[in-house]
């Protein structure tokens, strides 16, 4: 199908409200996924999160069809973003500044991404030192494209996904290990060897505590709809946590939360109102933003697993995203 059919896809739309009612971008605007003549100026302003195409019942895959607008204005626009409010993003991650490949040994590496070293410095290279010492894993510091196919720049995610793949290839690494579950949804159809979360690798390696599991469990937004994460997660707990029901996303989806900063707070700040006393996530771009935006005793599954309980960084997560390129 190709892109004007896709987002045509939105003329079945029944106008149920549906995804209206459970999304907080389109509620603001008063529109359906299928109103696509007024969503084409809207475009950035969406979450991508995806919670449309999870309600829509009748399968339209609203988070496809904004997505595809914003393939379609770059192409319009000769391969270029034209909304305002990117370029500082764009110049971090269409050629990540930060890359580190001075420690790419073996035939395993892990793959920390941009936002957990950001906001977990400490257990990013304890991390590296246990998986270095037990298995001979090496470590890419990178990022995996997202944040630049969001913007609908295709083109430019090609040439990132083939700058992995060669890189990689040249390294003779054969496995790849994700601790950022968009980094794994993002990349595990695209890269040319195995691709494995950090839950799936320590359980084969033995290494780990449980955890309590007393809290709730807030879900990113690629895996909220499959769970195959939390299934990996399972066996760390004595208590599976129960899951945060009606969330939409942390704030941080889509590239969006320039565009509208009062709903991209609102989002975090709901989990925060309800004034739960521990949060657990597995994602460390949902742990900063949460506790930016006041929710407390947030905590990232795998520093507590590694016994670790460090708590989030928001005061210097770009210092220490920079400092990665230099260890």
């Amino acid at each position: 199908m190709d892109r004007k059919a896709k987002i045509k896809d939105g003329d079945k739309c029944i106008h149920c409200h549906l995804c209206q009612k459970h999304c907080s971008f389109l509620t603001k605007y008063g529109v359906d996924i299928g109103d696509t003549a007024k969503l084409r100026a809207l475009a950035y302003h969406c979450f991508l999160c995806g919670k449309c195409s999870e309600v829509c019942p009748i399968g339209i895959d609203g988070r496809g069809i904004i997505l595809d607008m914003r393939r379609a204005q770059v192409e319009e626009s000769g391969g270029k973003c034209r909304e305002r409010g990117y370029s500082m993003l764009l110049s971090e991650k269409k050629n990540y500044i930060f890359r580190n490949k001075r420690h790419m040994t073996g035939k395993s590496v892990l793959f920390p991404g941009c936002n957990f070293p950001s906001f977990y410095p400490k257990t990013t290279r304890k991390l590296i030192k246990v998986l270095k010492d037990e298995a001979d894993m090496g470590v890419l510091f990178d990022c995996c494209g997202k944040p630049v196919s969001e913007l609908g720049l295709e083109e430019q995610e090609e040439k990132i996904i083939r700058r992995l793949n060669e890189r990689l290839c040249v390294a003779g690494i054969q496995e790849i290990v994700m601790l950022c579950p968009n980094c794994y949804y993002f990349l595990k159809d695209k890269l040319e060897i195995q691709v494995l979360s950090i839950y799936e690798k320590l359980s084969q390696l033995g290494i780990g505590q449980k955890v309590e599991g007393e809290g709730r469990l807030f879900l990113p937004c690629p895996d909220r709809e499959e769970q195959q994460w939390v299934s990996w997660l399972n066996p760390f707990f004595q208590q599976e946590p129960e899951i945060i029901k009606g969330t939409q996303c942390c704030g941080l989806g889509g590239c969006a939360g320039g565009k509208e900063p009062d709903l991209a707070r609102d989002m975090a700040c709901h989990v925060a109102e309800e004034g739960y006393k521990k949060v657990y996530t597995y994602c460390a771009s949902c742990a900063g933003n949460l506790t930016r935006n006041g929710c407390k005793g947030v905590s990232h599954l795998l520093t507590e697993i590694l016994d670790f309980h460090e708590q989030p960084d928001v005061a210097r997560s770009m210092i220490n995203r920079m400092m990665t390129k230099f260890w």
